[in-house]
């Protein structure tokens, strides 16, 4: 019974070692750090940059999705931090209204990639790919994906929410992406697939 005890604990170990440097190859030191804030806000879709140590989405402005309806780039110059984490915005005025109510603006899944929650992997987001639904941000990691994230809008927002709530949420990006590449959920499909799925529903007219 030792032994099997003794051998169970080395291969977890094992395991552990694994998939961390499977973890870091995958993203590198710099995102193992920057995409992990100590904040409720973990995991972020975030980078460094000059003048900002954790910057989300690329410095893209949050308020003007909901005010303006379009991706913009944010300026240095009108910057707050909200737990641990960087937001630019494109005038005073956005940022002001950030400031005033960070939660209404932030988005879903930390700013990752929407249908890659689909499959509990927190991965990419280009925020220049996005969506309001029901009152919220959501971020693709391109038309693709988005495009594929829309075949089934109910159920693809349910599945992503429930990784997200069960599994990526406050956990690391970079040792949850190695986790969910190695044993992937049952309905994981790859890119390749997904592709042909979404393919045949626009031949179809969907």
């Amino acid at each position: 019974m030792r032994s099997s005890l003794h051998l169970g604990r080395i291969a977890r170990s094992a395991l552990g070692v694994i998939l961390l440097a499977l973890a870091l190859g995958l993203q590198g030191c710099a995102g193992f750090i920057v995409q992990n804030p100590d904040s409720p806000l973990k995991p972020v879709n975030a980078a460094e940059a000059p003048g900002a140590g954790r910057l989300l989405l690329q410095g893209y402005d949050l308020v003007a999705y909901f005010v303006d309806g379009r991706a913009t780039p944010g300026l240095a110059a009108h910057q707050s931090t909200y737990e641990g984490v960087d937001f630019r915005f494109a005038s005073a005025e956005h940022k002001a209204m950030f400031d005033r109510d960070p939660t209404r603006y932030l988005p879903q899944f930390g700013g990752f990639c929407a249908n890659g929650m689909v499959y509990a992997i927190p991965s990419g987001g280009d925020p220049r790919t996005w969506s309001l639904i029901d009152g919220k941000l959501y971020v693709f990691g391109g038309q693709g994906s988005k495009d594929a994230f829309e075949l089934d809008l109910p159920g693809t927002l349910k599945l992503a929410h429930h990784y997200w709530d069960t599994e990526a949420a406050g956990r690391n990006s970079v040792l949850q992406r190695a986790y969910r590449l190695t044993w992937r959920v049952p309905h994981y499909k790859s890119s390749e697939e997904i592709a042909r799925l979404v393919s045949e529903a626009k031949a179809r007219g969907k």
